[in-house]
């Protein structure tokens, strides 16, 4: 049999193939029986969903069906079975090709299965946490190439306190030779409705326990995982998530730390993820083909799959941002945003393929780049998606002018580049209202944003290698169709003076700077290489006991941050308490200006209730230079992040505070309610005067 993904990952019910061995012919014969019985009562769990066999099914002999009785709402393909309840448009059932069983969880009620979710809250009031069950069924789209159906409700005043005030319509499509469904939402809070938030809006799947045992993230987040059963065994730590496996069904996971925030990733890196069955030989994955619905830019982390079995889409959380990115509306304000379409997408592989889980995963990622290649999406019905025509393009080209770095402006090579709605410099990453567009620059500097949606944007950007954020203070406005170049741009960064000496480089990452070794007692197995140690749990608390009584001091031209500069600056453990810590940095400067000013850029990856103050030359200052204030909720230092929301600061040095020879810069961070108090550091830059350059 010839070794290619096309060759073998689809299983169609009519599915042919010359050249395949015998045991293939026999498998497919096989699945072509079990593809015309609907799987069992309890495999289900739904007790009175009639058998399509003696059903009344609308559809052609594309073998695309649909049906629609009592409770229950079923679309079929040649590849995929998909139960839904009626009118609520909850997934309560995944058929594929004909295997005998729900690939969701039968042991979870049918209303825990697969569904849209959200925590809303209205002020003076407790969030609450609500599944989205719907009101109202309609099929939208009903032909031979096409199923797409709706399931909504209608919000009116009496609903207040119990739903969302909002509108809400969801929808669930199937194609003809789709090997799988698509679902998107339409949240809309017209003008005159009350006042609300939003914390969190996802699609969530919990799969069968008894199948799925195989995750995978990305080409190296991908392993066995544990049970659920397994977490529920465990030991608790630091907080809920994080639990040390003490009795696991499969012993290879003993003594492991398993959380959910281990596989978060940004938004820019999560195309496709899921899980793996081998018995069925079936895998699951969640595919989402644009990040334009998305909220906080491309750097914005979430989770994506973790132990239960769980997939998850989410579209916005405060998860390592903070409440920022959670969405408040005013009283009467208007917004509508279309969340989706997502893919639920399944593929197999046949009993002669022995690596069945990179097979299905590199299937996965060419399904990915089919569904890129295809966005924007062509068949959603409703007038609220826009297609490819009534989308715009924006191109240009971005340089970074920086006359202490380079005579020449520098091409913006692999600047982030993108379109948010009009706002401050830099509020892209904290916006979760709109849509946002973005691209990586070309190397020399051009880049090209298409499919835009109609509207009014702002142009943001930010260049590895320089501090700082770009915003085009013109306001590009996008018409059905439109091409706009913008022209050359250029980015000037914060700069004053020549670069006396820096820390760290300019990636909005604390990912160059030193996580330990974690502890051999509290690891996930997945992350020994030292790129991925910040994942693990409790590296925080190593900073403790590398600096049991003093703290870090790092002096320019002998220390090295990748070895000396620990990832994150928290609170030192004594006892049951924590104590405030300040590290200093330790400079020489031959000749000073007196009458100068010195610049210190901090810039910060992460904060998270924590407050930094600046001291030069002398520690026991009752006021500081310069404070931050209390900043920061974003927890990335507990979440297994490497970095949150971005932070730049400027603090003026006047250079009578200086003195030739040997200074000392002190950097305190002040709060200790918690050990997830602090700051990752991004880079940090001292500028002298200003002097003449060409």
């Amino acid at each position: 049999m010839k070794n290619s993904i096309d060759a073998y990952v689809h299983y169609p019910y009519s599915w042919t193939k010359k050249k395949n061995s015998g045991v293939m012919i026999w498998w497919m014969k096989f699945l072509s029986v079990l593809s015309l019985s609907i799987a069992s009562v309890e495999s289900l769990g739904a007790k009175n969903l009639p058998s399509v066999a003696n059903a009344n099914v609308k559809g052609s002999n594309s073998g695309l069906k649909l049906l629609v009785q009592g409770k229950y709402v079923v679309m079929e393909n040649s590849f995929v079975r998909v139960n839904l309840s009626n009118p609520d448009g909850l997934v309560t059932a995944v058929q594929y090709h004909g295997i005998d069983a729900n690939l969701l969880e039968i042991r979870d009620t049918e209303d825990s299965r697969g569904y849209w979710d959200v925590v809303w809250g209205e002020p003076g009031h407790k969030d609450l946490f609500d599944k989205l069950k719907a009101t109202t069924f309609k099929v939208i789209v009903q032909n031979e190439n096409q199923i797409e159906v709706s399931f909504s409700w209608k919000w009116d005043i009496s609903l207040k306190g119990k739903l969302a005030p909002m509108n809400l319509d969801k929808r669930y499509i199937m194609l003809k030779d789709s090997s799988g469904f698509y679902t998107y939402g339409i949240f809309d809070h017209p003008k005159g409705f009350p006042e609300f938030s939003l914390a969190e809006a996802r699609v969530a799947f919990k799969l069968s326990s008894a199948m799925f045992h195989h995750m995978t993230v990305s080409d190296t987040m991908k392993r066995e995982m544990p049970a659920y059963e397994d977490r529920q065994k465990g030991q608790p730590l630091a907080y809920p998530e994080a639990v040390l496996l003490t009795n696991p069904v499969n012993p290879v996971h003993k003594g492991e730390v398993d959380d959910k925030y281990m596989y978060s990733v940004e938004n820019k890196d999560t195309g496709v993820h899921g899980w793996i069955s081998v018995n069925p030989r079936v895998g699951f994955w969640i595919i989402t083909a644009s990040n334009e619905f998305l909220v906080g830019g491309p750097h914005k982390q979430d989770l994506t799959s973790h132990a239960g079995p769980i997939s998850l889409s989410i579209f916005f959380s405060s998860h390592y941002t903070g409440d920022e990115l959670s969405p408040k509306f005013g009283n009467g304000e208007p917004w509508k945003k279309v969340f989706g379409p997502v893919f639920v997408y399944l593929n197999s592989a046949p009993p002669a393929e022995k690596d069945i889980y990179t097979a299905l995963w590199k299937d996965a990622k060419a399904q990915l780049a089919k569904e890129v290649k295809s966005w924007p999406y062509s068949f959603p019905a409703s007038v609220d998606f826009p297609a490819a025509d009534q989308r715009g393009t924006v191109t240009g080209s971005l340089s970074v002018r920086d006359r202490y770095v380079n005579r020449l402006d520098i091409p913006g090579n692999s600047a982030y580049v993108g379109l948010a709605p009009p706002g401050e410099v830099g509020s892209w990453q904290r916006e979760c209202k709109g849509y946002q567009f973005w691209t990586k620059a070309n190397a020399d500097g051009s880049f090209s944003i298409p499919n835009v949606r109609a509207g009014e944007y702002n142009l943001f950007a930010w260049v590895p290698g320089f501090i700082g954020d770009f915003k085009h203070n013109t306001i590009i406005k996008i018409s059905p169709g439109s091409n706009q170049n913008v022209g050359k741009l250029v980015y000037e960064p914060p700069r004053d003076g020549p670069t006396l000496w820096e820390i760290g480089v300019a990636d909005r990452s604390a990912a160059e700077f030193r996580v330990p070794e974690p502890n051999k007692n509290l690891m996930n197995r997945l992350y020994v290489d030292r790129g991925d140690w910040f994942r693990q749990y409790g590296t925080w608390e190593q900073y403790s006991e590398m600096y049991p009584t003093t703290d870090l001091v790092f002096t320019i031209g002998v220390n090295q941050h990748q070895r000396d500069w620990f990832y994150a600056h928290v609170p030192r453990k004594l006892g049951n308490k924590y104590l405030p810590t300040t590290w200093s940095i330790v400079i020489k400067i031959d000749q000073v200006v007196p009458s100068g000013t010195y610049k210190l850029r901090i810039a910060i990856a992460s904060a998270t209730y924590a407050e930094l103050q600046v001291r030069v030359n002398d520690e026991k200052s009752v006021r500081p230079l310069f404070t931050t204030g209390n900043i920061g909720k974003d927890n990335a230092i507990a979440r297994h992040g490497i970095h949150g929301l971005y932070w730049l600061y400027t603090v003026n040095v006047p250079g009578n505070l200086l003195h030739p020879g040997k200074n000392t810069i002190f950097l305190t961070q002040t709060r200790t309610s918690m050990p997830f108090n602090g700051f990752m550091y991004d880079y940090i830059r001292m500028e002298g005067p200003p002097t003449n350059v060409a």
